[in-house]
């Protein structure tokens, strides 16, 4: 008994001691401590993609527009305004005495630079992907107003510029007189709330907070001096850290871990919406196999039936997580709810799969490369009604790499939109007949998605997208699956607002 009440007293100890460190340690000398699992490569999102690139560049980087994530309007930033002289050509105004970190101020010069290198043929910047299908060329009307021109008519335009372009100085890619596509990557100038005062590639990022960084800006006012992100791909390293006051911030967290660690004295469980959805891609096309099981619409169908959507999104993400049943989130502007659904019906399955000519189920391999357990929840109940999975667990440059050769049949995806709420970010993406992710091959579904992507009206643009999701849900092309609910995990003494979007925006974090 004295060896029972010994150790109590001594977890006790322990407990309080981590817990007034915790409290206290980030708060005291003003510096936010963040974990990422994904290493932190190269500080450039103009040549990066990941969702922790975009919580750095959102600290390090401005745009030309901010999104407000309560209402999906268009705020300035680095620009003061917008006109659209006709449906191809749009005037942007620049705001006076922006300057990037290293005192040298903003002007049209270096936004024209920016816009005209991304699309460049000689570039290789990521951004180049969104920007050069709508972007012809970027022009200096004067030194505080750039005109764009657009190839046709893009009404997501001024949600490229707000999303995935950040501003660089004039030449930024030009050292010694020879293009540099990697002369921003560990040194990077940026114009954002937060200057990078030291980067140790995989490791670290140290960022200090901008003097100079203009005050119109609604990203700030900036609460919290210092930010220090860290890589710790272990999740178990990340909780003990978050215990004893190494870190103050985690995200991406399973929720059993969330709850289970948040019901402590130690850490502050946060759930908040996220406009990233789960879905399964199949190879209706047979790119893998051309007279295959997953070319059958029965087939299909009967995949769609076998999984049990609500309960996976209820018990293994939990939160504002819902079953999906259409090919986009339903915050998003033009995703239709009225299509064909598919309810969780496993005996219904099993009647497809017969009618199909697969009376005994079929061998499958689908990968995947994160959410194990989601994985291993989709295996089995596939599993369930005959199907024989082989569950390829991957690394997702390896999944990209086998997609890009068509070497996969079937895949349990992910999908943010950057944290836009429009069909379009997730559309395109995955159905233009130029994209790997495109498994369906169907054209009908490629010309409505590219002619929503060229229309102004909204009215038109909503019923093209209305069209194609219906068709997607009839030919039972994907299996959505779920809306994500992001769980965070926190120091104690630490407000962090969540956004109605799932982007973490540590700039908006402060102590209590």
């Amino acid at each position: 008994m004295k060896r029972s009440l010994a150790t109590l007293a001594t977890v006790f100890a322990l407990s309080t001691a981590a817990l007034m460190n915790s409290a206290v340690a980030g708060k005291n000398d003003d510096t936010l401590r963040v974990a990422f699992a994904e290493e932190i490569l190269n500080l450039d999102y103009n040549y990066t993609t990941k969702r922790e690139y975009i919580i750095l560049s959102d600290l390090i980087d401005d745009t030309l527009f901010n999104v407000n994530p309560e209402t999906n309007e268009y705020e300035p930033a680095v620009a003061t305004g917008y006109t659209y002289v006709d449906d191809t050509t749009i005037d942007v105004t620049l705001r006076d005495g922006v300057k990037f970190h290293d005192g040298t101020v903003l002007d049209a010069d270096d936004v024209v630079y920016t816009y005209n290198w991304i699309i460049d043929e000689q570039s290789t910047a990521h951004a180049k992907g969104a920007i050069a299908r709508w972007l012809d060329r970027a022009e200096k009307l004067d030194d505080h107003k750039v005109r764009f021109h657009l190839k046709a008519a893009y009404p997501l335009a001024l949600r490229d510029m707000a999303r995935r372009v950040r501003l660089r100085q004039d030449n930024a890619y030009v050292v010694d007189g020879a293009i540099d596509q990697d002369a921003t990557a560990s040194k990077l100038v940026g114009l954002g709330p937060y200057r990078v005062a030291e980067f140790e590639p995989g490791q670290k990022v140290v960022l200090e907070r901008f003097a100079d960084y203009y005050p119109e800006s609604t990203k700030g006012p900036l609460a919290i001096k210092t930010i220090v992100i860290r890589n710790l791909p272990d999740l178990g390293t990340q909780q003990a850290e978050l215990m004893s006051g190494g870190i103050d911030w985690m995200y991406n967290v399973p929720l059993d871990v969330a709850q289970s660690l948040g019901a402590t004295p130690l850490a502050t469980h946060l759930a908040g919406p996220d406009l990233r959805v789960s879905f399964i891609v199949l190879d209706a096309h047979g790119y893998t196999d051309p007279d295959g099981p997953l070319t059958k619409l029965k087939v299909r169908q009967a995949l769609n039936h076998a999984i049990n959507r609500p309960e996976i999104a209820s018990y293994l993400v939990g939160g504002s997580a819902e079953a999906l049943y259409t090919a986009c989130h339903p915050a998003q502007f033009g995703c239709t709810q009225d299509v064909a659904k598919y309810p969780y019906d496993p005996k219904r399955a099993k009647a497809l799969l017969a009618e199909a000519g697969y009376p005994d189920g079929f061998p499958l391999e689908l990968w995947a490369y994160r959410e194990k357990p989601v994985s291993e929840a989709v295996a089995a109940d596939l599993k369930a009604i005959g199907v024989e999975v082989d569950l390829r667990y991957v690394k997702l440059e390896s999944l990209n790499q086998a997609r890009a050769k068509r070497e996969i049949p079937a895949y349990i995806g992910t999908w943010g939109s950057g944290g836009t709420a429009d069909t379009a970010a997730i559309a395109r993406i995955h159905f233009d007949p130029e994209t790997d992710r495109n498994m369906s091959g169907d054209a009908e579904v490629a010309k409505l998605v590219l002619d929503a992507e060229q229309t102004m009206d909204e009215a038109k643009r909503a019923e093209f997208y209305k069209q194609a999701l219906t068709i997607i849900a009839d030919q039972a092309y994907w299996v959505p699956m779920f809306t994500y609910s992001q769980n965070y995990l926190v120091n104690p003494g630490l407000n962090f607002p969540l956004e109605p979007d799932g982007l973490p925006r540590l700039y908006e974090a402060s102590w209590k």
